[in-house]
């Protein structure tokens, strides 16, 4: 596994749960407003990974004091050691909370058949027809999107769909189209945007906006 960073205490990342967030390196978006964009590579030095020997190994000294374990990115699900690594967070008797794009919806099934996940959130950046200038994706990628809301939804898992509010690609319309993109009795979370770290450097210009934390 590729672990580019860890947090080692979050009462936020897990709804409910005090977790460690664990960020996989590499990811197949280039989205706009992404504040993670040092994870976006796949290649880089191995010397600037965090070795998976180092984070077990402090896993196994949490086991008193953190219920999970959050794995986001970067994107995830384009490790292909992803369940091996989930396998091993879940022996050691953590929860574990998937963040996701979306855009590998056969992982995201074979996860959930393993039952190797307790929670997964999946970001919907844009509507389907705008991902490929928000979010830098292929057209392959984007039409999974659909199909892993669906997977998500009635996995029966407890799970989460968020959005970043950047005004410059969430006007009225937009957020409808998304909207319509969610399940009816799936949450829908609404994140602020923050443009101090924007991969854009022309988003980093723009003021913050406050959209709060509720869920719609």
């Amino acid at each position: 596994m590729k672990i580019g960073g860890l947090n080692t205490f979050s009462v936020s990342d897990f709804p409910g749960k005090v977790s460690a967030v664990v960020f996989t390196q590499g990811c197949n978006f280039r989205c706009r407003f992404c504040h993670n964009g040092f994870l976006i590579p796949h290649d880089i030095p191995n010397d600037l990974l965090i070795p998976e020997k180092v984070f077990f190994k402090f896993l196994k000294r949490r086991r008193n004091q953190l219920d999970a374990v959050v794995v986001s990115g970067g994107e995830p699900t384009i490790q292909p050691d992803l369940s091996t690594f989930l396998y091993r967070i879940k022996s050691l008797g953590f929860l574990v909370k998937l963040d996701t794009n979306g855009s590998k919806p056969d992982v995201l099934k074979m996860l959930l058949k393993k039952d190797l996940v307790d929670y997964i959130a999946m970001d919907i950046k844009a509507p389907l027809d705008s991902y490929d200038y928000v979010a830098c994706a292929y057209l392959s990628d984007i039409e999974k999107i659909p199909k892993s809301i669906t997977i998500i939804a009635s996995s029966g898992v407890r799970h989460e769909f968020r959005t970043t509010v950047v005004e410059l690609y969430s006007s009225y319309f937009d957020m409808s189209q998304i909207r319509k993109l969610i399940p009816p009795g799936s949450p829908h979370r609404l994140q602020k945007f923050d443009p101090e770290h924007a991969l854009d450097p022309t988003l980093k210009k723009m003021a913050k906006i406050n959209t709060g934390d509720n869920l719609l």
